[in-house]
């Protein structure tokens, strides 16, 4: 298995990848508009995300809209939103067989075990890791497609926001713990027994010479 040291690190990584990819999936800024018009209360910035649109003033007023309706939303956010949820449930039940999976701790089982765990845990990133990159890479070619083929002046176009980087940047933590969780598999055993304990000496020759003649006789 790995040492402890990078299996912390692996963790770490995992966790900032579970917490980047709540937020991402909770702002609203996946695509980004901005329109500086003259007029006070003209919008000054919308920005569209998946669960809410909003919009910034000149003013200062900052105004969302929640998009309560499921039906009337396209497939494809539905979709997307559905993937986001997944990974980040994924990733929160990796990060728990993570913590059963780690050298330094004490539950967990065996060291044979653990190893079992950290690959599972490892998984479970890979996964969530996944289920990150493809709403993110969709709804980024959607709105590269839409900005380079409609006819709209480009002060009405939308451009990617900063939720996507998050999307992006939390995905690569997943997907690099998620590798290194699974590098941890249990190898040969090297003179150690599963619970981390050096096996008994063998017994001498002579003493087996011994005991065989006590129960002979």
């Amino acid at each position: 298995m790995l040492s402890a040291s990078i299996q912390i690190l692996a963790f770490a990584l995992a966790l900032l990848g579970v917490l980047g990819a709540t937020v991402a999936t909770l702002l609203p800024n996946w695509k980004v508009s901005i329109n500086v018009w003259t007029s006070i209360m003209t919008p000054l910035s919308q920005m569209q995300g998946l669960w809410m649109d909003c919009v910034w003033y000149s003013s200062g007023v900052f105004s969302c809209t929640m998009k309560n309706s499921v039906l009337s939303l396209p497939a494809s956010l539905q979709m997307m939103r559905a993937a986001m949820v997944l990974s980040c449930m994924v990733a929160t039940f990796g990060l728990f067989l993570a913590s059963l999976g780690l050298k330094c701790t004490r539950w967990g089982g065996s060291h044979r075990a653990k190893g079992h765990t950290a690959i599972a845990a490892g998984g479970c990133f890979i996964l969530a890791s996944l289920l990150c990159l493809v709403p993110a890479s969709w709804f980024t070619n959607e709105v590269i497609t839409a900005f380079l083929t409609t006819d709209l002046p480009d002060s009405s176009k939308y451009q990617p926001g900063g939720a996507l980087c998050v999307t992006f940047i939390s995905a690569g933590f997943l997907l690099a713990a998620g590798v290194i969780f699974c590098l941890s598999c249990p190898g040969r055993r090297t003179g150690r027994s599963d619970y981390g304990y050096p096996p008994p000496p063998p017994m001498p020759l002579q003493s087996k010479l011994l005991n065989q003649l006590l129960f002979a006789s």
